[in-house]
């Protein structure tokens, strides 16, 4: 129902704490530069958050970063739970190069498995630096994805939707059950997919991705894990920002910045 308000996550500056303020992760402070996930209302020059969802802001990654690690991060990790990913699997995942999908790679990749990774030809050269073998989307994509890894294909994170990741999935993967999306359609319910997020009848995963706040913030402290800012935008400018995603071809985060 409108108006909403819009904003899960943001980066900053303490101003004031309450009484105790106490993080998973110790004390707050005034002055303490922090990142905060989930909020609401987060497009705003101030917000108001509980501190139970604060973790300190690393010294390696600006403000525009820290503002793009959380909420992606914690979907890459909520994916790669439910699909059970760990050392040794062939993990594929669709839209490898946007947001979620830079995330999963990166994570999938610390966990010591081989990622295939779909995207345009233009982010190949970096989805290679990160350790992900990539494979540009359209017709005769299953017959390229085998080229690269002939033997079976373990797990899948589909992060784009659409008909292309749901037929190339089911063709690849045995087990639908290790097959997640993070775009909800009936479709994907009825076929036996993993479907999380906040959409009706999705995992919304909220014990796993309160977890993943402070395992982010370690694997980036140890220069495990990095953000790709896309663009930013003013908070005057935030429809622009919102007109870039629809077009689907984000590489990396766009963020708003007051």
């Amino acid at each position: 129902m409108l108006p909403i308000r819009l904003g899960l996550e943001v980066a900053g500056v303490v101003i004031s704490v309450g009484e105790e303020a106490e993080s998973s992760t110790g004390s707050i402070h005034p002055g303490d530069e922090v990142i905060a996930y989930p909020v609401v209302g987060g497009y705003a020059s101030q917000v108001v958050v509980s501190a139970s969802n604060v973790v300190p802001k690393p010294s390696n990654l600006s403000f525009e970063q820290a503002g793009g690690l959380i909420l992606t991060g914690a979907t890459a990790v909520h994916a790669l739970t439910v699909t059970s990913v760990e050392a040794g699997d062939t993990v594929l995942v669709h839209g490898a190069s946007g947001g979620v999908g830079l995330m999963a790679v990166q994570l999938a990749v610390d966990r010591g498995a081989r990622v295939i990774g779909t995207a345009s030809e233009g982010r190949h050269e970096y989805l290679r630096g990160l350790g992900c073998d990539p494979v540009t989307y359209g017709d005769g994509l299953v017959e390229r994805i085998r080229a690269v890894a002939p033997a079976e294909i373990d797990a899948v994170i589909d992060t784009v939707g659409g008909d292309e990741a749901t037929d190339v999935s089911i063709e690849l993967v045995k087990d639908r059950g290790r097959i997640v999306t993070i775009v909800a359609s009936p479709c994907s319910f009825d076929l036996g997919f993993k479907v999380i997020g906040s959409a009706p009848g999705a995992d919304p995963g909220t014990e796993i991705r309160a977890r993943a706040r402070a395992e982010l913030v370690e694997l980036v402290m140890a220069d495990k894990l990095s953000v790709l800012v896309a663009g930013t935008y003013s908070l005057v400018e935030a429809a622009s920002a919102h007109r870039e995603l629809m077009q689907g071809h984000t590489h990396g985060k766009i963020v708003l910045i007051p």
